[in-house]
């Protein structure tokens, strides 16, 4: 597996494509109290880039370029989470977007299983290992097995989105799925700004 690792931003000069899988690592899941410690990219060859933030500290100019850049497609699953981290810590509104636990939602719906542990497993024969997942991402130094997990996190974004993107098709929720990748950067605004919780559509 192959992973380099960045302090505070992407290195000038690289280049990730049009498409670029995106994960995060916090210090927990309440964005306005745990910090965000890593950001994985990967352009879908194999190589993930990961991106150490010291704390309170998220000047990455370049970084927030990608993200910020209407002409790149930003892979995620469970998108949701990761925009708010990047959103609050980063101040930069990510899109356009595709999730691929929406998707899986939308057109999985034999089943309630759509954690990327699951999709991996069902849709490409790949068995993912969670091992890490509740692991310390602010230590000073992360291990191999850390390092290995936040690789895994990003390197089948690209397989999974052809996967799904031929099920949406088929049947018949290409344009549903997209409208829903759509809001999800504003669904994440409405999380920072106080409705996590509540769903505002509800009479």
């Amino acid at each position: 597996m192959n992973v380099e690792v960045h302090r505070g931003d992407l290195p000038a000069g690289l280049d990730l494509g049009r498409e670029v899988a995106i994960d995060t690592e916090t210090m927990g899941l309440k964005p306005h109290r745990d910090r965000l410690c890593l950001v994985q990219l990967s352009a879908g060859d194999g190589k993930c880039h990961v991106v150490r933030f010291s704390r309170d500290y998220y000047e990455a100019p370049r970084l927030g370029a990608l993200l910020a850049d209407p002409g790149v497609t930003k892979l995620f699953h469970f998108a949701r989470f990761d925009l708010a981290a990047l959103r609050l810590n980063l101040g930069v509104l990510a899109q356009p977007v595709y999730c691929t636990r929406t998707a899986s939602r939308l057109v999985r719906t034999f089943t309630d299983r759509h954690g990327l542990k699951d999709l991996c497993k069902d849709l490409l024969g790949v068995d993912l290992s969670k091992e890490q997942q509740s692991s310390d991402w602010g230590a000073e130094e992360l291990t191999p097995a850390q390092l290995k997990y936040a690789a895994t996190d990003v390197l089948h974004l690209h397989a999974l989105r052809r996967k799904l993107d031929e099920m949406l098709a088929r049947e018949g929720r290409t344009a549903l799925a997209e409208a829903c990748f759509s809001f999800l950067p504003h669904r994440a605004d409405l999380d920072l700004a106080g409705w996590a919780e509540e769903d505002i559509f509800a009479h």
